[in-house]
């Protein structure tokens, strides 16, 4: 195994794909982390957590769809949602490249 810090940001900031094309922010993560995970030294715990929340985003979502009629609650949490899914990247990302391990906040445990 390698150590490869720069890698490991890469792969979290990875997730900011979906700004430019719409689409991607699990699938090129998830690529990554599947093709690297035995190779590079930490690969295995950071490609969880991100893996992790992207599926929680997603479950986030889907819930947040039903909460447009209450309110409008859905809305409120789509922006929020929206800033999450950015800036933790970027948080996350500059802890990587500092050697610390990173962790998103609400994130669901499904992959363990």
């Amino acid at each position: 195994m390698r150590e490869d810090r720069q890698l490991i940001v890469i792969t979290h900031l990875s997730q900011l794909v979906t700004l430019v094309t719409g689409f991607g922010s699990l699938i090129l993560p998830l690529i990554i982390w599947v093709t690297q995970k035995e190779k590079v030294y930490e690969m295995e715990e950071h490609g969880k957590n991100i893996i992790n929340f992207q599926l929680s985003l997603i479950v986030y979502c889907i819930i947040c769809v039903p909460l447009i009629l209450l309110f409008g609650l859905g809305l409120l949490g789509f922006i929020v949602l929206g800033i999450m899914a950015i800036v933790l990247p970027i948080i996350n990302a500059i802890k990587a490249s500092n050697g610390e391990t990173p962790t998103y906040p609400l994130s669901f445990n499904f992959i363990s």
